[in-house]
Parts: structure tokens; C-alpha cells; sequence
């Protein structure tokens, strides 16, 4: 077995909330040295956001946050200033959300200002609408990026309000695609020497959910409309009802599976059907055909239906609460919980990185942690003297 993919990169991460403090993680889970760097005494926002805590320490914030060292440094001070130019003068990424252009520059942390010091630094910035363009600088938030990309307008019951995605959607995936652009770049520095700085957003991260409702705007010219639990271009794929009320999801996801579908609930008569043949037959006549579907359902238990729909090769799952899903027997066997020991809150449980890599496996090293937990550590890594540390102290330079 070889060592993690990104074993001997280092990474500075100066973000918080979610959708940096996630890539980071990532990286980190993928072998990189993650360094966190927080506010002395305030930290990342995300330590405040709760219930639940436990022991004064956030849950959101342990989602996060685990395989990095923490320090904290006030970067707004010119010795914090100095300590961030030692921190990146090596370092292979820099991770940031600070709020704006300006901000950026007067801590000397701007991408133009970092690439002089150290050429080869991939700079990651993320921010809600990036960098250039009519609303840099401008604040954003998930639930912002959620309602300007067209997606909520998408969520929720056909006539109800427009509904946010319960978890932080635009966090997450902006945080996705900033991995992947930093593994590109990463890749890119190998032939070329040189870093390079990904602008990333918030607001276009999201967009990308969009997806095939997109594809029907550019197509059509017309705002797509909400469906609820519908799926716009497969029928019937949505949530349907047994005998006991309880819900389960039914994937007809082409012609074939419809086949299978109707020999294994005996209605060979709706396989012959020339309404519902093609699945352009079956959206066409969908009015007709979901009554029949959910009528037929509803006779039987959803755990018997789920055992034959399974057993007859037709897609299906319960739709399960949090806890299902996180207790289930085959997400337990695929090692997606993750646990590691905490100085203070003993054994933190969190979702592991789904990138299952043959030779060179994801590693789970370190808790989140505390705030400034590893500051003497790095800065004497950076050559610091004892004596220098105790005064940086002293004046509010570090925590």
C-alpha cells in the first residue's frame, strides 16, 4: 500500500463556515498537511453555529474541520502578517474566503502579492461571486447562491413557496469543485513550474446543479416549472406510497426497467400499452399513468415491494430519516462513518470522503481541532524561537 495521494503538499488554510474549511478537509483527507489558520480567541464562525455543541464545541465546526493542525494568528497585525508570508513561502496551496479585494491586499494576501513570494502556490479564493466581474465583493451566502441560481424557484411542492435545500448545497459543492480545480492545478504545476489562482463562486458552483433544467431553458426558451417529487424527462420516477403509508422512491429510469416493472407487479397489460411503450409515451400520458402506478403500489407494504422491486432489477430505496441512513448496514460496511479520538469530546463521529482510491487510500488522521491546538508546533516548524512565541502571545499575535 503507497502512501495518500497528496502525502508531502501542504496546505494553508485561512477559511471558514463550510465551503473552504470542507475542501481543505478533503485535501487533507487525501494526505495533504493541513494547517487551519483562525482568529485568536473568536476561530472559525462555525464554532459558534449551534445546537448542537458538546463542551463548548460546535458539531457544524466537527464536520468540517478533522486531518488539519490548528493555529491561530491575527492576520490584521504586521508580525501575523509576517508569520502568514513564512506559512505560504513553501506551501503548495492556499485556501482563503476573506470578504474582499481590499481586504486581501491590506493583509498582503492577495494572489498577485503571493505569487511573487512563491511562484509555485496554487491560490484558491472563494467568495460568493468571485473576484472580478459587477458584484465582487459583494457578501454571500449558501442560502443566497441557493435562491440566485434558479434552484429553490425549482424545490418544494408544485404550488408552494419556493424551498431551500435543507443542507448547505452551494457550501458544498463550491467546495467540490475547488478540489477538483486544485487538483487540476496541481497536475498543471508538474509540467509547468509555476501555481496559478482559481476564482471561485459561490453563485456559479450552484448553478451547475441547474443541470437539465437548464438544457430545457436553452432548448425551449421557457422558465422551467416546478414539479415537486416529478421528474421532468423519466416517468415514473418519484415517491410513491405502500399499504402502511410508509414512502419509498420508484426509479423507472428506462424502457426496459419499465418492462421489468410491469412483469413483476403482473400487469403485463400496461407493458403493451402503446400510452406508456417509450418513456416519451409515458411523460406524455403521465396523468393517466401515475394514478394506475401509485393505486398499484398502495395494495402491498413498502418492505415487500422493495424486496421484489430489488429482486426483479428495478431501482427503488425507503426513503429514510437520518438516522436510517446513517445506521444503514451497507454504509457502515463501505467505512462512510468515520471516527477518531478528541483530546476533549472523546470519539467524534463524521462522514467520510466517498473516493474509495485502490493503491493509495483516503487516510483519517487527526481531529478537528482545538483552537490554536498546534500554533507552538507550527511556528517552531517555521524556525521560531521559544522566546519569540511567548512574545507573540503576549501581544494578541497568536493564540
Amino acid at each position: 500500500m503507497q502512501e495518500a495521494p497528496l502525502s508531502g503538499i501542504k496546505v494553508i488554510d485561512q477559511t471558514q463556515a463550510l465551503a473552504g474549511p470542507y475542501a481543505a478537509m478533503v485535501l487533507g483527507d487525501m494526505g495533504a498537511d493541513v494547517i487551519k489558520v483562525e482568529r485568536p480567541g473568536v476561530g472559525d464562525n462555525s464554532r459558534q453555529w449551534g445546537p448542537p455543541f458538546i463542551k463548548g464545541e460546535s458539531g457544524y465546526y466537527l464536520s468540517c474541520n478533522r486531518n488539519k493542525r490548528g493555529i491561530a494568528v491575527d492576520v490584521a497585525s504586521t508580525a501575523g502578517q509576517g508569520i502568514m508570508r513564512d506559512l505560504l513561502a513553501d506551501a503548495d496551496v492556499f485556501l482563503t474566503n476573506l470578504a474582499t479585494n481590499a481586504a486581501l491586499e491590506r493583509y498582503g494576501l492577495d494572489y498577485d502579492t503571493l505569487h511573487k513570494l512563491n511562484p509555485r502556490l496554487i491560490y484558491a479564493s472563494i467568495s460568493g461571486y468571485g473576484r472580478v466581474g459587477q458584484r465582487a465583493d459583494q457578501p454571500g451566502y449558501d442560502l443566497v447562491a441557493q435562491a440566485e441560481s434558479g434552484t429553490m424557484a425549482l424545490t418544494g411542492e408544485v404550488d408552494g413557496a419556493p424551498m431551500r435545500f435543507p443542507t448547505a448545497m452551494a457550501d458544498i459543492t463550491c467546495g467540490l469543485f475547488t478540489v477538483i480545480g486544485i487538483l487540476g492545478a496541481l497536475y498543471a504545476r508538474e509540467r509547468s513550474g509555476s501555481g496559478q489562482m482559481l476564482d471561485m463562486s459561490l453563485q456559479e458552483g450552484q448553478m451547475v446543479w441547474l443541470a437539465n433544467y437548464a438544457a430545457e431553458y436553452f432548448l425551449t426558451g421557457d422558465d422551467p416549472a416546478r414539479r415537486g417529487n416529478r421528474h421532468p424527462q423519466v416517468v415514473p420516477y418519484e415517491a410513491v406510497q405502500g399499504s402502511e403509508g410508509d414512502w419509498f422512491i420508484l426509479g423507472v429510469g428506462s424502457d426496459n426497467v419499465w418492462q421489468a416493472f410491469c412483469r413483476q407487479v403482473g400487469r403485463d397489460d400496461l407493458a403493451s400499452d402503446t400510452r406508456f411503450l417509450r418513456n416519451a409515451d409515458r411523460i406524455a400520458n403521465y396523468d393517466d399513468l401515475l394514478p394506475i402506478v401509485r393505486g398499484i403500489i398502495r395494495q402491498r407494504p413498502t418492505a415487500n415491494w422493495l424486496d421484489d422491486l430489488r429482486a426483479a432489477k428495478v431501482p427503488c430505496g425507503r426513503i429514510n430519516t437520518v438516522q436510517q441512513a446513517l445506521s444503514d448496514p451497507h454504509v457502515l460496511e463501505r467505512g462512510m462513518i468515520v471516527e477518531l479520538e478528541h483530546p476533549a469530546l472523546g470519539m467524534v463521529k463524521s462522514l467520510a470522503t466517498p473516493v474509495p482510491l485502490s493503491d493509495t487510500p483516503i487516510s483519517y488522521r487527526l481531529h478537528p481541532p482545538q483552537l490554536g491546538e498546534h500554533t507552538d508546533i507550527v511556528l517552531r516548524e517555521l524556525g521560531y524561537a521559544a522566546d519569540d512565541i511567548a512574545a507573540f502571545r503576549q501581544q494578541g499575535v497568536i493564540g
